[in-house]
C-alpha cells in the first residue's frame, strides 16, 4: 500500500497497504449546490481535475501516491472494488469467499473487457497478480503482498489465492484502492515503459487514459467497454491538470478554469469558499502526519534525541494555527476513523486514549527536550534536514515551526520542499534519519497505516520482535475489537521507543464547481470508483 505508500497516502498517502458477497447500488448524484452557474472556459463534456502536484507516471504500482491512487479510479479495477461508504464490492470478480482467511476464492466476471475492447481472460488476470507481486515491476506495493502468497487458476473462471498466513482484511490488497490493477498482457508486455507518457496504461474501467505528460496533464475519455453503469449525465473525457503553484490553480478555479480542485490547502480554503461558483467540502481523510526516526542514521541512533525532538513539536499549536483547525492532534498512528471501521469511531477513540495515554512524548514541553538532549551524543545540538512535499504546503509551514523550537535547543533544521513524486523516493531509504510520514489510507483496514509503518518493510527500517508478533497476530484476528487492542499494543512500543511522533490527523478539502453533480462526499469517495458517479450539469451525452 499511500500513504502520504500512498502521496500519501497528504501527501496525502503515500503508498498505500493494504465475507460475503454484497452488490451495493451506486449512490445517485445530488442536485447541483445553489450560486451562480460556472462559466467554463472548456467544452461542456470534459470534467477538469486540479491537483497540487504531479505525477511522473500513471502506473501506481511504480509511484503509489495519493493522488496517483485518485487518477487510478476512472480507469483501473481489481478482482474488487470499493464504494462510497468504504464497503467492498465486485468488480472484476463477481463473487468471492473466504472460510479462513487464509484461502481466497474469486469468481471471475463474464464478458469483462479492456479498453481496447479485447476481452479479459484468466491469464490476463493471473498475469496482473503476478506483476503486483513483484518487487521489481511494483517497487512501490508489493510490499503488499505477503512473500509466500500462492495464486493459482482453479476452475474456468476461478482462481484462488493462499496466502502464508490467515489476514481477515485481504480483500481490501486486491483493489484497486489497494495493490491490484488488472491489466492486458499483450498491452503490458508490448510497453516499453508502462504507465509512460508513451505508452499509457491499459485497464478495464470506464475512462481509457489518452494522454499524459508528467509535468502537465493526464486525459481520459470515456469508453463503452465497461461492464458497470456510468452516470447519465457523465463526462466524456476527465482531464486531470498539474500544478505546482497554488495560487495558480485558485485562479484557474475561480475563473471556470476547473472543475474540481483536490486537497485544497487550510490558508486557501477561505478564498474558494468565497467563490460563488464553488462548492466547499471538508471530511476527514483518515489520513496521519508524524515525524520518522531512522534509527540506523547517527545520531537518531540515540533514543534522547529523538525524544528532544518530539517533547519539542508543539501539536496543538500547529493544528490550530497551520491547519487552522482543520485536523485533529494525533495520539497515535492509525486515527480514530480508520481504527474504528470496524467497531467504530468513539469506541477506537477510547481504546486509544485507554492504550496510549501514558507515551510522554506526546505532550509538548521544551524543558525535557533541553533535559533529553543534555543526556545525547550531541548535547550541544546538531544539524539535520527535514524534507517535505511541496503539494502540501502545511507539512513546510509546520516544519518551520518544529524548527524554530529546535533551534532553541542548539538543533539546527534545515526545511527543504521537494515535489511529492520526489520526496516519495527518500522514504525509508537511510539518506535521513529525519522523514516525515504523511499517509493517507486509500482501504477500510484498520490496520493499513500501521501494518507499513511497523511491518517488515518500514521506512524508519525499525525491527523489534515484540511488535512484529503483534503486526502477524493482528492481520488473523477475526475479533474486531481484539484486534484493535494488538495494533494499539503495538503502537506502544513503537511510540515509546521513539520511532514515530505523531502530529495530526487530517482532514481533505475539496471544491466543486456548481455544474458538478456529485453523492455526498466522504473520506472514501475518490477511492471508489468516483468518476462513474461524477455527472455535469451542462454536460451533451
Amino acid at each position: 500500500m499511500s500513504g502520504s505508500r500512498k502521496y500519501v497516502r497528504h501527501l496525502s498517502t503515500l503508498v498505500t497497504f493494504s465475507v460475503a458477497t454484497l452488490v451495493v447500488a451506486a449512490c445517485a448524484p445530488t442536485s447541483a449546490p445553489s450560486g451562480a452557474v460556472a462559466q467554463n472556459n472548456h467544452t461542456d463534456s470534459v470534467l477538469t481535475v486540479g491537483l497540487p502536484g504531479s505525477l511522473s507516471t500513471l502506473d501506481v504500482a511504480h509511484e503509489a501516491g495519493i493522488l496517483n491512487y485518485y487518477v487510478a479510479q476512472v480507469s483501473s479495477e481489481g478482482l474488487l472494488g470499493v464504494d462510497t461508504e468504504g464497503k467492498i464490492v465486485p468488480a472484476l470478480a463477481e463473487k468471492w469467499k473466504t472460510t479462513d482467511g487464509r484461502t481466497w476464492v474469486f469468481t471471475l466476471r463474464e464478458g469483462a473487457k479492456f479498453q481496447d475492447g479485447t476481452q479479459v481472460t484468466t491469464d490476463d488476470v493471473l498475469f496482473s497478480l503476478d506483476i503486483a507481486r513483484d518487487p521489481e515491476r511494483s517497487p512501490s506495493t508489493a510490499v503488499y503482498w505477503a512473500e509466500g502468497t500462492q495464486v493459482e487458476k482453479t476452475g474456468e473462471r476461478e482462481i484462488t489465492i493462499t496466502l502464508p498466513e490467515p489476514s481477515v482484511n485481504f480483500d481490501w490488497t486486491v483493489t484497486a484502492s489497494g495493490g491490484l490493477w488488472i491489466t492486458s498482457r499483450a498491452f503490458y508486455e508490448a510497453a516499453q515503459s508502462y504507465g509512460s507518457s508513451s505508452d499509457l496504461i491499459m485497464g478495464t474501467g470506464p475512462y481509457r487514459a489518452v494522454e499524459f505528460q508528467a509535468d502537465s496533464h493526464a486525459t481520459f475519455e470515456r469508453v463503452d467497454t465497461w461492464w458497470g453503469k456510468t452516470n447519465e449525465k457523465a463526462p466524456k473525457k476527465i482531464e486531470f491538470d498539474f500544478f505546482s503553484d497554488e495560487s495558480t490553480r485558485l485562479l484557474a478555479q475561480q475563473s471556470g478554469k476547473l472543475d474540481i480542485s483536490l486537497q485544497i490547502p487550510a490558508s486557501q480554503q477561505p478564498q474558494y469558499e468565497a467563490l460563488s461558483n464553488t462548492q466547499v467540502t471538508t471530511v476527514t481523510d483518515r489520513s496521519y502526519v508524524g515525524l520518522t526516526f531512522d534509527t540506523a542514521v547517527a545520531p537518531f541512533d540515540d533514543i534522547h534525541v529523538r525524544r528532544a525532538i518530539a517533547y519539542a513539536v508543539d501539536r496543538n499549536s500547529i493544528v490550530s494555527s497551520v491547519l487552522n483547525g482543520k485536523g485533529e492532534v494525533a495520539t497515535s498512528i492509525e486515527s480514530p476513523e480508520q481504527l474504528g471501521s470496524h467497531i467504530g469511531v468513539e469506541s477506537a477513540r477510547s481504546l486509544i486514549a485507554q492504550n496510549l495515554a501514558d507515551i510522554q512524548t506526546a505532550s509538548f514541553d521544551m524543558e525535557a527536550a533541553r533535559a533529553e538532549l543534555a543526556q545525547s551524543v550531541v548535547p550541544q545540538g546538531f544539524s539535520a534536514e527535514l524534507l517535505y512535499p511541496t503539494s502540501i504546503p502545511e507539512l513546510g509551514t509546520a516544519a518551520l515551526a518544529i524548527a524554530e523550537n529546535l533551534k532553541s535547543l542548539g538543533i539546527e533544521l534545515t526545511v527543504t520542499g521537494k515535489p511529492v513524486e520526489q520526496w516519495i523516493t527518500t522514504l525509508g531509504t537511510g539518506e535521513y534519519g529525519l522523514s516525515y510520514m504523511s499517509y493517507t489510507p486509500t482501504t477500510g483496514d484498520p490496520a493499513e497505516i500501521t501494518g507499513w509503518l511497523l511491518g517488515e518493510s518500514n521506512p524508519a527500517r525499525y525491527s523489534q520482535s515484540d511488535v512484529r508478533q503483534l503486526i502477524t497476530e493482528q492481520a488473523g484476528e477475526v475479533d474486531d475489537a481484539a484486534r484493535a487492542t494488538k495494533i494499539l499494543e503495538a503502537t506502544k512500543i513503537a511510540l515509546n521507543d521513539v520511532i514515530y511522533s505523531p502530529i495530526w490527523w487530517g482532514k481533505n478539502t475539496t471544491a466543486f464547481a456548481s455544474r458538478v453533480l456529485h453523492p455526498e462526499i466522504n473520506s472514501y469517495f475518490f477511492m471508489s470508483g468516483w468518476a462513474s458517479q461524477i455527472g455535469l450539469t451542462d454536460s451533451q451525452n
